[in-house]
């Protein structure tokens, strides 16, 4: 059984495809909480709940009635096929934290569907989460990007960084980049530390760092030093375009 929050076509708007047309399914549940994101939501019963910029898809005691409970492979499939949408369109597994669900049997029988009909499929993940390349070769044809959190996300390092998992998706994957979220007030010598402390596991990986925000004033705010940064480091700047351009994150 999974759990599926929303699902809608769109543009990639981060990391190494943005501007693509993709056709994304955010899925339910995470395994962190990225409270120092300090973006909120306000739930069903009217707590405002705190945690990353998209909160509704992590906190299942507050959201959770709002998901969507697939138990067989056709259903995703079923709402594919809602859409009217180019051949082999890219297709993003998004959450929340998608691979929560790399073992459950229904998602791995979509993905299986996916690229056995030539989608290129790309998992935004925490990178904290293992998955298993013998056991399920389908992964090996995916591409991973490796949003591994950094310490303002609140996070402790123990949970977050952790190479057992990221580094054989690095290793395995068909295609895999870091991709770290910044805020201004975080860069600085221990951010590059902290990045440099990750990013060495697997250094053959390109690294994209793109601005803090849930909405399009607080991503403009970070814009420019986050740039600076990545001008400085030789990073890519990626920006959160569907932010920037539609000051939302739902169904964008």
């Amino acid at each position: 059984m999974i759990y599926l929050v929303e699902h809608f076509y769109s543009i990639q708007g981060e990391g190494r495809y943005t501007g693509r047309p993709s056709l994304f399914f955010r899925f339910g549940g995470c395994n962190m909480r990225c409270e120092g994101f300090g973006c909120s939501e306000t739930a069903p019963d009217g707590a405002s709940v705190k945690g990353c910029d998209t909160v509704y898809a992590v906190d299942r005691r507050h959201f959770g009635a709002q998901w969507l409970c697939i138990e067989h492979r056709d259903e995703l499939i079923t709402i594919m096929n809602g859409y009217t949408l180019p051949p082999k369109v890219d297709i993003v597994m998004t959450g929340g934290e998608p691979l929560l669900y790399a073992d459950n049997a229904v998602f791995v029988a979509f993905v299986e569907y996916l690229v056995g009909a030539g989608h290129r499929v790309t998992f935004e993940t925490n990178g904290a989460m293992p998955v298993d390349f013998g056991r399920f070769p389908v992964y090996r044809e995916c591409i991973f990007a490796l949003s591994v959190k950094l310490a303002n996300s609140g996070e402790p390092f123990s949970r977050r960084v952790r190479p057992n998992a990221f580094v054989p998706i690095a290793t395995y994957a068909k295609e895999s980049f870091f991709k770290f979220t910044i805020d201004r007030d975080s860069i600085g010598v221990n951010m590059e530390h902290e990045i440099d402390g990750i990013t060495h596991y697997a250094p053959q990986l390109e690294v994209f760092c793109m601005p803090m925000g849930g909405t399009r004033a607080e991503v403009e705010a970070n814009t420019e030093a986050v740039i600076g940064f990545c001008k400085a480091r030789g990073y890519t700047y990626s920006d959160r375009l569907h932010i920037r351009i539609w000051d939302a994150n739902k169904g964008v």
